[in-house]
């Protein structure tokens, strides 16, 4: 398990980008579109966090030798 902080700026740096590419959609009239941008951002970092609590639950079954 090898969660570290760059895996936190990784999701940090996604959200900024797509806040700003939400913004800037936003401004040029395509809401429509800018709120696609947001959902598919948000379900990209929630799949890395899902990826993140499988390895978690992982370890945890290693630790604890139910595997």
């Amino acid at each position: 398990m090898s969660i570290d902080v760059n895996s936190i700026f990784q999701i940090a740096g996604i959200g900024i980008v797509v806040a700003m590419i939400h913004t800037i959609l936003k401004q040029m009239g395509k809401e429509d579109i800018a709120h696609w941008v947001t959902l598919v951002g948000f379900v990209f970092i929630l799949y890395m966090v899902a990826s993140f609590l499988n390895d978690l639950f992982q370890e945890i079954q290693r630790v604890f030798l139910f595997k």
